[in-house]
């Protein structure tokens, strides 16, 4: 028997990502990206889903994740 636990996260920590997620990126660096990438990122701050992100970038999520990185915005949630 295979025992799946998924741990629940409270509507108040997932505002907490999101509110940090938004005051660390490099939203100068976001604003000068490719309109589909500007939106990916934008939808990432609000969201933390770096697969659905990518595939609105129309990118891998491993390229997606670098830009990520590269606009500064932590991977949180």
């Amino acid at each position: 028997m295979k025992v799946v636990m998924r741990a629940r996260v409270s509507r108040e920590d997932l505002e907490e990502a999101r509110r940090i997620r938004r005051e660390m990126a490099d939203w100068e660096f976001i604003e000068k990206q490719e309109p589909r990438i500007k939106e990916a990122l934008k939808y990432y701050i609000e969201t933390g889903d770096l697969y659905v992100a990518s595939r609105i970038a129309g990118i891998s999520v491993e390229e997606f994740n670098e830009i990520r990185i590269k606009a500064r915005i932590p991977n949180v949630g």
